[in-house]
């Protein structure tokens, strides 16, 4: 498939679809926007199984999922995002002024009628499924409207998807996000950044094995062998115990857990599965209490937005490198 988006949908169109009327006049831009590092259009990417290509940057953008929203607040690009949703949680406390007046139009995956109504000439979405006739819309039916689309490349599906995901792969899409959105240099000086972080780590030597408990009661939902947690867990020296399982998440029995018995836990803490939350469950349960690191409290705690592809990933691993380090003074 391959699309080709010019740079504002008009507020016509979106009425278009939604009222079956043609009156309307173009959508006023955002009156700022990052003006560093202007880059050179039309740009052409291949994104999961799409060719988009912008003709001019987008001015209007809306976001899914915290990871592209704390990407363009980090680019500087907060003044074009219309509106946000599906954030996974608290913006980090480095965006949390640059975000403080986020429009934020739902808790979960917007519906169509809620993203045209704000007349976006972009849709940057962190995962495939968002683009469904059930969310925003497939990508094929908002290009014809003249909205442009982009999925965070970590989560592309079948052939397209990273396997393994490294930081390149995350490095990259700040790269080329930076290109879309006409930000390069802000995208370079943010990678150049990113890269320092993670050059500086330093991950305890021995073999630390590892439990990413994800989330769920009866089966867990846990960090596989070619994803995001199995990324920050290399980095912050982690032996995964499900590293040998193809995938990025997936479902796992308990008794897999126990039978492992992991030296620590890493715990994702999301407003709906809260860290504390997943230890009382552990601790409840006849069948984990017994873990080493349940008996040991041996938890390590990472946020939700962290642990999903982005901007996030090496502070995560810093995190957990400096919790370990924590847990071992005691």
């Amino acid at each position: 498939m391959k699309t080709r988006y010019p740079a504002i949908m008009t507020a016509a169109t979106a009425a278009l679809l939604l009222t079956g009327c043609a009156s309307g006049s173009p959508a006023a831009a955002p009156s700022g926007t990052a003006s560093a590092g202007a880059g050179e259009y039309p740009v052409t990417v291949q994104n999961c199984d799409t060719t988009v290509t912008v003709e001019s940057a987008p001015e209007r953008i809306v976001t899914i999922k915290s990871t592209t929203t704390e990407l363009l607040l980090a680019l500087g690009l907060g003044e074009r995002i219309v509106g946000s949703a599906f954030l996974d949680g608290p913006l980090p406390a480095s965006l949390a002024e640059d975000g403080a007046d986020l429009n934020v139009i739902s808790d979960f995956v917007p519906g169509q009628e809620a993203v045209l109504a704000l007349t976006p000439d972009f849709v940057y979405g962190g995962w495939e499924s968002n683009f469904s006739a059930e969310g925003v819309g497939e990508r094929a039916a908002l290009a014809d409207l003249g909205i442009g689309s982009y999925v965070s490349p970590a989560a592309c599906k079948g052939d397209a998807m990273p396997d393994p995901l490294t930081f390149d792969t995350v490095f990259a899409e700040i790269d080329e996000a930076g290109a879309l959105f006409g930000v390069p240099d802000a995208a370079a000086e943010l990678v150049a950044e990113q890269e320092a972080e993670l050059a500086a780590l330093t991950p305890p030597t021995g073999d630390t094995t590892a439990l990413w408990y994800s989330s769920g009661t009866d089966t867990p939902y846990v960090g596989a062998g070619i994803g995001a947690p199995q990324m920050i867990m290399d980095a912050a020296g982690l032996t995964n115990i499900f590293a040998d399982l193809q995938d990025t998440w997936t479902s796992a029995g308990w008794e897999s857990v126990v039978a492992a018995n992991p030296s620590v836990i890493v715990l994702v803490d999301a407003t709906w599965n809260t860290a504390d939350s997943k230890i009382a469950l552990l601790e409840g349960n006849p069948a984990t209490a017994g873990l080493d690191a349940v008996v040991n409290k041996r938890y390590l705690v990472v946020p939700f937005a962290a642990g999903e592809a982005g901007i996030r990933n090496v502070e995560a691993a810093g995190s957990i490198i400096d919790q370990l380090a924590a847990l071992e003074a005691q």
